[in-house]
């Protein structure tokens, strides 16, 4: 494998393809690793993979292992499913909802997510999906991005308290989200606020430089 070897000295792109959803999806040897980058970010595996593992550890790969349903909004190539799977060894279901069904394609291709037995992708969007969906979840991950940019619905009070709505007691929201500049910081501090004394919310800062994590339990 000339390539993986190669790219710990230099990116090595391997894949590139135009959607009209993400723009431009690229799958590139990085430092041995696999990784999906849109035009301006890591989308997949590298950097993203080591941020969603942070929060899925400070929730406690103990506690997940004992869920019986997750759902994942925002696929792109699966990194957070294939920590799920191969490190914590979840075994309940995993629902993942990815709105770009090119995205999906790579996924298969490249990471073969189409062989988890216990996973379930829908192509729609995270909006719709939570709308009508009947089932709720013990885990409830959100990383949805268009390239480094998040949609505004994901900070409005109506998603908010239908994603809260789904969410079992004693269950979790993991929520990535990309703080770039001062008007970032200032919705995600009005985000937390949003949250009264039945949630127990966490703010990690800085987590690979950009990114900032909640992790928010339902208590009642």
């Amino acid at each position: 494998m000339l390539r993986k070897l190669f790219s710990y000295f230099i990116p090595i792109n391997i894949y590139k393809k135009k959607s009209s959803i993400s723009e431009t999806i690229e799958v590139t040897w990085n430092n041995g690793e696999l990784v999906i980058d849109s035009k301006n970010t890591n989308y997949s595996y590298g950097s993203l993979q080591r941020i969603l593992r942070k929060g899925l550890k400070y929730i406690g790969f103990e506690r997940i292992k004992k869920f019986d349903n997750v759902l994942l909004l925002g696929v792109a190539g699966g990194s957070v499913i294939k920590t799920l799977v191969e490190e914590i060894k979840f075994k309940g279901k995993i629902t993942g909802v990815e709105i770009d069904p090119a995205m999906i394609e790579v996924a298969n291709t490249y990471f073969k997510l189409n062989e988890i037995p216990n996973l379930n992708i829908v192509i729609d969007d995270a909006f719709e999906f939570v709308l009508k969906t009947k089932e709720t979840y013990d885990l409830i991950i959100i990383d949805v991005f268009q390239d480094t940019t998040m949609p505004n619905f994901l900070f409005e009070d109506f998603f908010i308290n239908r994603v809260n709505f789904l969410l079992r007691k004693d269950g979790f929201i993991l929520f990535n989200t990309m703080v770039i500049n001062d008007g970032n910081r200032e919705r995600n501090l009005n985000y937390k606020n949003k949250f009264n004394g039945n949630y127990s919310l966490r703010m990690y800062p800085k987590v690979e430089t950009h990114n900032e994590l909640f992790t928010i339990k339902k208590l009642h």
